[in-house]
């Protein structure tokens, strides 16, 4: 075989992320070498301060606050700084001088993807984003290529290991939310300002990606419903051990089968315990695929983490590297589908409804009235009423049930309730899926 030439590669940001590809590419560099077919060489690493500290031993004389000079030097760019700016910028300017590029940036992908991939696709470029969602789990190729030409009709997964373990710590251990959170921040899995994982945006911007990717079509990140886990209660908790289900933050991305169109969307659900995606514990990701030919998929491993991250990196890294020995142009997304990415109010899904109601004779029947004329079919009641010291309380807790019904009507319902004369308050309304 000829030798050929030695790749330069140029990485951006040596965060938890950056460091530990760079160290990985140092230590392994005979290893990938040899699975490549050719020398990948770290030409440098552009950062804002060469003198802050690093998560990994990465040699001096690599860090640079030059940023485009690395990039115009380059062969291959892997871009870990994250953001919207510079990195839209950067990546802009590796494409267009030729350079194939690497990302994790979900951020930058879910608002500004059509242009990047765009932009790719004129020059003949390939842009590689692997580690953009679910961290070392291989779940963009799979989409990308792997099923391309099957017809996938829904994505369900836990894409967030912030959330998850919240909300795992919860079910464990009858923790509340302001103690799960405290506590996945002293672990590191939390930021200071957590807001981007437990208001469930950090998700939102994954679902976008994967449904982009199963359904052929751009997906605005406006048009994704999101929905955190901050309202999440101990009481659903416990309910929702009680009827032996889980709690988790879910992004589900479907083919709505009575409508022209998709639905993505992220928000927390009750999901049976004995689902794939109920057992998914701690900081881990998941996704479960249905598609037509193939059936169910489940992808399962570690979400986050720096050298878990830098796994996927390296691996879109050697991809990109053996499409430049082999040549050819680069492989552009499909988004020819065009397919309608429909709001949330046209999606039907199961709910679960507690309230609290007067305990008087024909309440019932008056709820379940209202359900009915709104096209809500109910399918199972439980009621139940506190004896404090003998004395019985003047109201009962209802727990409702209800067949699929669209999010819509469901939302027409609880409204009417919340006036009615004969609902004190409404406690819960959380969305059933997996079923």
């Amino acid at each position: 075989m000829t030798e050929y030439r030695p790749l330069k590669i140029a990485l951006l940001g040596a965060g938890s992320v950056g460091s530990q590809v760079a160290r990985l590419m140092i230590e392994n560099k005979a290893e990938l070498a040899a699975r490549v077919g050719a020398e990948l060489e770290l030409i440098g690493i552009a950062v804002r301060d060469v003198n802050s500290p690093r998560n990994a031993d990465i040699p001096k004389e690599l860090l640079t606050t030059d940023a485009q000079s690395l990039i115009l030097s380059a062969d291959i760019v892997v871009e870990l700084m994250g953001g919207l700016e510079p990195a839209r910028n950067y990546i802009l300017q590796a494409l267009n001088s030729g350079s194939d590029v690497v990302t994790a940036n979900k951020a930058l992908l879910a608002t500004h993807g059509p242009e990047l991939f765009d932009t790719a696709e004129q020059v003949g470029a390939q842009l590689y984003f692997e580690a953009a969602v679910a961290g070392a789990i291989p779940i963009i190729r799979p989409l990308r290529e792997s099923l391309a030409g099957d017809k996938v009709t829904r994505i369900m997964g836990i894409v967030n290991g912030t959330t998850n373990y919240i909300l795992d710590q919860m079910d464990s251990t009858g923790a509340t939310f302001d103690q799960a959170l405290a506590e996945a921040q002293s672990l590191g899995y939390a930021e200071a300002d957590p807001t981007a994982d437990v208001e469930a945006y950090d998700a939102a911007q994954k679902a976008a990606i994967l449904a982009s990717l199963a359904f052929h079509t751009e997906v605005p990140l406006e048009k994704v419903y999101r929905e955190g886990i901050t309202k999440v209660t101990a009481e659903q908790i416990q309910a929702a051990q009680r009827d032996g289900y889980v709690i988790k933050l879910l992004a589900i991305c479907e083919r709505l089968a009575d409508a022209d169109g998709i639905s993505v969307r992220v928000h927390p659900a009750l999901i049976d315990r004995t689902h794939p995606l109920g057992a998914v514990r701690g900081a881990f990701n998941a996704v479960f695929v249905e598609a037509e030919a193939a059936g169910s998929l489940m992808f399962y491993g570690a979400g986050a983490g720096g050298v878990q991250t830098a796994s996927a990196v390296l691996g879109d890294l050697v991809s990109a590297a053996k499409r430049h020995v082999a040549g050819g142009p680069g492989l552009a997304d499909s988004v020819h589908a065009n397919l309608e990415v429909l709001p949330i109010d046209v999606v039907n899904t199961r709910f679960q409804v507690t309230l609290e109601a007067k305990d008087e004779p024909g309440v019932l029947a008056t709820i379940a009235n209202v359900f009915s004329s709104r096209s809500v079919s109910i399918e199972t009641v439980e009621q139940s009423v506190r004896v404090d010291k003998g004395v019985r309380s003047k109201t009962a807790t209802l727990e409702i049930g209800t067949h699929a019904a669209s999010n819509k009507a469901l939302q027409d319902v609880v409204q009417t309730l919340s006036e009615s004369d004969v609902v004190d308050s409404i406690t819960s309304v959380i969305r059933v899926e997996g079923i």
